[in-house]
Order: structure tokens, then C-alpha cells, then sequence
């Protein structure tokens, strides 16, 4: 290896990294630890309630989905684990947007505070967006993930009357990372980070804003 590809290198580490930490199946499960963690009121819910519904969302999800990923690339469905054709991603975005439907169904039989619910419920709602967005456009789907973390922390400061400038500091600086390791890593143009950081934050502030009128 040359001395010169070094950096290249790290940088193209550091950014699959990035990747895997941000991994859009994960970021509903980083959203409910915001709201759990957050000084405000949803703090003090019961330790029972945050990790039943921490778990139901770990379950129904993250892990669902990605143990149906071995069986994708066995049968060719997928070619990689990164997904990166727009093809190939369609049918685990419906697979996920079908297990958000039915999460959203589980936790809207318990008694939690609505804006849970509507947290819960928005982001189906982004699944839902995004998979119809797939079929024409290849937005980012870790984009739309980064935005709606930042739109959490915003309508979680409103709706709670309580200032969270570092939460809202770290996701912005979670977001500029997780565009630029997309576009460092060529899986994306500027344009479909762009277009998927901001259909993520004003899809969930939006969403979960209507939903809250319902519940």
C-alpha cells in the first residue's frame, strides 16, 4: 500500500463506520432513547415502560429485518449486505414499513403518553414515504434517518418547554456525518442526502404534529 492511499483509507473506514453506527433500522431505537434520556417529564416514565418499548422496537424493527438479510443474498435477492442498487432495497422497505405498521398497532393498545405514540407512528409514516420514494428516486435512507433525529429533538423541545440545545448540537453534528460519509463513500449524490436529510425532518416534525391531534 501506498503511503498516499492511507488517508483515503482511514477516511473510507471511518465513513462505513459511521454507516453501521447510524444504520437507518436504528435510528427509532436512538429516537426513543432521546425522549427517554431528555429532562423532561418522559423521563421519569417506569424503567419497565421505556424497556418494554425499547425492546418491542428492537425486536419488531432491527433484529426482524436483519436476520431476513442472509436468506435475501441466498436466494439473489439482494447482492450485498449494503444494499446499495435502488432495486434491491424496494422489498425490504416494504418487509420494514409492514413491521412498523405492526409496531405502531402493538404500542397504540398501551397506555403511554401520546407523543410516544406519535413518535412511534410518524416513523412508519417516513418507512411508508421512503418506500414510495424508492420506486422512482434513490433518496438516502440514512439522510432521511439523520433528519428526523434533528426534527425529534426540535418538536421534543417545544412540546415540552424544554430547552435541548446539546441534544440538538450533537444530532446536527450526528447528521453532518452520516452525509458526508454517504457521499464519501459515492453510495449517494449531493442531492439525494439533501433531499433525505430534509424529507426526514419535515416528514417526522409533520407527521408526528398531526398524530398528536388524534391520539
Amino acid at each position: 500500500m501506498r503511503a498516499n492511499d492511507r488517508p483515503k483509507d482511514i477516511l473510507d473506514t471511518l465513513a462505513k463506520i459511521i454507516a453501521i453506527i447510524f444504520h437507518p433500522l436504528l435510528m427509532p431505537v436512538y429516537g426513543l432513547a432521546i425522549i427517554f434520556s431528555a429532562p423532561t417529564l418522559l423521563e421519569y416514565l417506569p424503567f419497565n415502560v421505556k424497556k418494554l418499548l425499547i425492546l418491542i422496537m428492537l425486536v419488531n424493527n432491527v433484529l426482524l429485518p436483519l436476520s431476513l438479510l442472509p436468506f435475501f443474498i441466498h436466494r439473489n435477492i439482494i447482492t450485498s449486505w449494503t444494499i446499495s442498487e435502488k432495486k434491491e432495497r424496494n422489498i425490504l422497505l416494504i418487509i420494514t414499513t409492514v413491521l412498523y405498521c405492526a409496531t405502531s398497532f402493538i404500542i397504540f393498545r398501551f397506555p403511554i403518553p401520546g407523543f410516544l405514540k406519535s413518535f412511534i407512528f410518524a416513523s412508519a409514516f417516513l418507512s411508508l414515504m421512503v418506500t414510495v420514494i424508492n420506486f422512482w428516486w434513490k433518496i438516502s435512507i440514512h439522510s432521511v434517518g439523520a433528519g428526523s433525529l434533528i426534527g425529534l429533538v426540535l418538536i421534543l423541545s417545544l412540546k415540552m418547554l424544554t430547552p435541548l440545545e446539546w441534544y440538538l448540537i450533537l444530532t446536527i453534528i450526528a447528521g453532518g456525518l452520516i452525509l458526508s460519509s454517504r457521499l464519501k463513500l459515492n453510495l449517494h449524490n449531493p442531492q439525494q442526502v439533501w433531499v433525505g436529510l430534509l424529507a426526514g425532518f419535515f416528514g417526522l416534525t409533520i407527521s408526528m404534529m398531526l398524530f398528536q391531534q388524534f391520539i
